[in-house]
């Protein structure tokens, strides 16, 4: 892997985003008064993410660590109460949670729910005086997207999208490869996002909640797709969307979705998710050479290969929440922008949108 160090990484990472910012950067900057050494994260939704990775991730950051809880299952309480330390006061349930505001040890709220409650509690949270760290897929519209932006924009607290994968130093080095141009344009790019899932009554398989594969693994894909390209996509020209298994995701819900995405210059890119098999790569067909990603977004680390090397900085998870995590957290005590703000996941939302739109019209669909 070519060397990268992390002032560049951070240059790579944010110099697409930046100019997007709808906040300044003394919006995000602490009080001085309140100046603290590590902030206090609460975490909102107690499932699999939180209890698996992120609660375990906060055992290694080094500039925040778990504070409180907010969970609407009264039975989890004394087990994270024990395992984590956290005591009475920080912990909270989804109809006390606006009296947050009034606890000066939680600095950021973590939301970590189904994504059509993400909106609701990114609001909240704002409305609460609280930084805000958001799960993907951001929300389930764009409508709900922008809300969310503009209730942190008015509330003057930083708002960060918890794409894990954007922290980590093999994702950045691809992504330096592309933007400098080390192998020429861009010319075509494929990428594949997916895993068998076998539950049958998850938040995944519930339109109302934000289900369907386009929301879950489906970002994943997008998300290799834009990275790898260094571009915005501006238009969905066809997509598909299918299920081998109605009986689990019915009424048209996606299983399976591909779709062929247009890019400036008529560069295309093509990604398929999957909630019935395992797959994850991603590859960028450059003018004098291909970048190959496998896998490109999994928890255990990244890895891949260019005619300028390998690309492999070898990791174990939850390394990428670590980094994810203490990233955000630095650039609030700093008063500078989330690397990752709300816009980007507004980004991908859109062509979700229109990924959905081109899916049931047959139709090529603008961004």
């Amino acid at each position: 892997m070519i060397p990268i160090t992390r002032r560049e990484s951070l240059k790579t990472l944010t110099a697409g985003t930046s100019l997007s910012l709808i906040s300044p950067f003394s919006l995000f900057a602490m009080d001085k008064k309140q100046k603290k050494d590590k902030l206090g994260i609460a975490l909102v939704g107690l499932g699999y993410y939180s209890t698996d990775l992120l609660a375990p991730a906060l055992q290694k950051t080094e500039n925040c660590y778990l504070a409180g809880i907010v969970t609407g299952s009264p039975d989890k309480i004394p087990v994270w109460q024990e395992k984590h330390d956290i005591p009475a006061e920080n912990v909270y349930n989804y109809e006390n949670f606006d009296s947050i505001a009034d606890n000066p040890a939680i600095d950021v709220v973590y939301v970590v729910l189904p994504p059509s409650m993400h909106k609701e509690y990114v609001i909240r949270a704002a409305k609460a005086g609280k930084h805000v760290w958001c799960e993907k897929p951001m929300a389930v519209t764009a409508e709900d997207c922008q809300a969310m932006i503009d209730a942190c924009k008015a509330a003057g607290v930083s708002l960060s999208i918890g794409y894990r994968c954007q922290h980590e130093p093999n994702t950045r080095e691809y992504m330096r490869i592309v933007k400098e141009g080390l192998l020429g344009e861009v010319k075509s790019l494929d990428c594949a996002a997916g895993y068998r899932e076998n539950r049958t009554d998850h938040w995944k398989q519930k339109r109302e909640m934000g289900g369907g594969v386009i929301y879950d693994m489906g970002v994943y894909a997008i998300q290799g797709a834009r990275l790898g390209s260094n571009m915005e996509p501006i238009a969905v020209n066809s997509a598909k969307i299918w299920t081998e298994r109605p009986e689990i995701y019915k009424d048209g819900l996606g299983e399976i979705v591909e779709a062929e995405l247009e890019f400036p210059g008529g560069i295309i890119g093509r990604i398929k998710t999957s909630f019935a098999e395992n797959t994850n790569y991603l590859t960028i067909v450059c003018e004098n050479g291909t970048i190959e990603m496998e896998p490109f977004s999994a928890y255990a680390g990244n890895k891949g290969k260019s005619p300028l090397g390998e690309i492999n900085f070898p990791f174990q998870q939850p390394m990428e929440q670590v980094w994810q995590m203490d990233e955000d957290a630095k650039a609030i005590m700093e008063g500078k922008p989330a690397s990752v703000p709300g816009e980007e996941g507004l980004r991908d939302i859109r062509v979700v949108e229109a990924i959905l739109k081109s899916g049931d019209t047959g139709k090529r669909v603008e961004i």
